[in-house]
């Protein structure tokens, strides 16, 4: 396919966040006495920060009254230490550059509030290829929903059938696949192997592994 637009999920792809995600994630459950377990983490990613703090406070049984005082624990923690050292995945300047020669339209669609999104776009310094951002932090339903997806298609203005996405969770892959949209996943190295990701239309390592065949064979 020749694709219109290409949307990006944002924590994870673009930016080498997750590890200060679950860091922050850790620290606060910790607060409440309880120790996530790395296998366990891995369950919740790419959810939003409400809904992940819903889940594992119903998980470990922790009383929902401190669900929105967590959540901006997690979510000020994370800017914090992202903003000290997030850094960029390999292959974040060629994807943009590469796109940009296309002739496509670019966004961003993540379940990350729009104050990280600020941060992170200012960090990498890509504000000057995007043609929308789209958050769903104040949608009804986050990833795996599909709408932080639809909604950056309509903000691009392009059919959802001719944009290309790029994620690297699970949740991120089952959304972009219910808007209808060809997906490209870049799991993290120790889940890559696992059989779940064959939902995707290609598997990569990393972005730099995009080509112009690769998109036309689409």
């Amino acid at each position: 396919m020749k694709p219109t637009a290409v949307i990006f999920d944002m924590d994870g792809l673009l930016i080498d966040s997750e590890p200060y995600w679950e860091e922050a994630g850790k620290e606060t459950m910790a607060e409440y006495g309880v120790t996530l377990e790395n296998e366990q983490y891995h369950v919740t990613t790419g959810l939003r920060t409400k809904e992940w703090v819903q889940y594992w406070f119903a998980y470990f049984d922790i009383d929902m009254k401190d669900v929105e005082k967590a959540e901006v624990t997690i979510v000020e923690k994370a800017i914090e230490k992202i903003r000290a050292n997030g850094q960029p995945m390999p292959g974040v300047n060629y994807i943009f550059d590469f796109f940009k020669k296309q002739g496509c339209k670019i966004g961003i669609a993540t379940s990350s509030p729009l104050s990280l999104v600020n941060v992170v776009v200012e960090k990498l310094g890509i504000g000057d290829y995007l043609d929308a951002i789209r958050s769903a932090e104040f949608l009804p339903y986050g990833k795996p929903h599909p709408q932080v997806y639809l909604d950056c298609a309509e903000a691009l203005g392009v059919s959802q059938l001719q944009c290309i996405c790029f994620e690297d969770s699970f949740n991120g892959m089952i959304a972009v696949k219910a808007a209808r949209m060809k997906c490209i996943v870049i799991p993290a190295p120790e889940q890559h192997s696992e059989t779940r990701w064959d939902a995707a239309d290609i598997k990569l390592r990393s972005l730099d592994e995009v080509n112009a065949s690769m998109i036309e064979a689409l």
